[in-house]
């Protein structure tokens, strides 16, 4: 397997809010609303950093989204391979089960690699891959997370589930399931119609699809396909 490169971006990575400032940025390993519980090693500022052309290719999609009156939401970008390593050390600690209640309530910690639900080393650490998902372009309030806040099953319907303001997919973020399986039969209705829209817009662009993960795609033309990157999450990691 590749050894990691870095510590800095090669020149053609960017800042997404850069190429479109349009597109919500809510990178959540930044902060402690994630599947580990706090914030992630890598991940020095909220931010969305992608190979340009990853970056362009997602801009066109959110005109297209722009169009129906919806507009993109990231979750997280490009991942430096230390923040995979974190997820490693955190998967194989099964004392660590904070966050068991919303992110895998109905799937055993010990099963997640083997699942499918991490991987290490990761295609997000080559600079081509995100998570995301839709929003209306007129999203109601965001709701804020408070550290310790009692936690709701990712797998629960749409309006008992975390309310970041997105279109109901049928499951939260990062919801370690097979209800997140993108083509999972069990997932009908608005759920379903929102998951293809986004696989629709997302494949129009040159953009793969992880079954596994509704949320998770890789650009298929990405320039680094063999290079595990791991630079920090920061400005002062990009060329000057």
């Amino acid at each position: 397997m590749p050894t990691p490169s870095g510590p800095r971006a090669p020149a053609d990575v960017v800042l997404l809010s850069e190429v479109d400032p349009s597109i919500v940025v809510d990178i959540r390993y930044a902060g402690p609303h994630n599947f580990v519980g706090r914030p992630v090693d890598g991940y020095d500022e909220p931010l969305c950093l992608l190979t340009r052309t990853a970056a362009e290719a997602l801009r066109r999609v959110q005109d297209a989204a722009r169009a129906q009156r919806l507009s993109l939401r990231v979750y997280d970008c490009y991942r430096p391979q230390r923040a995979a390593d974190e997820f490693v050390r955190w998967a194989k600690d099964p004392a660590a089960q904070q966050t068991k209640a919303e992110f895998y309530p109905r799937v055993a910690k010990s099963r997640l690699f083997a699942d499918g639900y991490l991987g290490a080393p990761t295609a997000h650490s080559r600079g081509s891959t995100l998570d995301l998902t839709l929003e209306p372009r007129l999203a109601p309030p965001r709701a804020s997370y408070a550290p310790g806040q009692p936690l709701v099953a990712c797998t629960d319907p749409a309006d008992r589930r975390f309310a970041d303001g997105t279109l109901d997919m049928g499951t939260g973020f990062d919801c370690f399931d097979p209800l997140a399986h993108t083509a999972d039969p069990r997932v009908t209705g608005t759920a379903r119609t929102n998951r293809g829209l986004l696989e629709r817009l997302m494949t129009e662009e040159g953009f793969v699809n992880y079954d596994r993960e509704w949320w998770h795609y890789r650009y298929a033309d990405e320039p680094y396909p063999d290079t595990y990157f791991d630079f920090p999450v920061a400005r002062a990691s990009l060329p000057r």
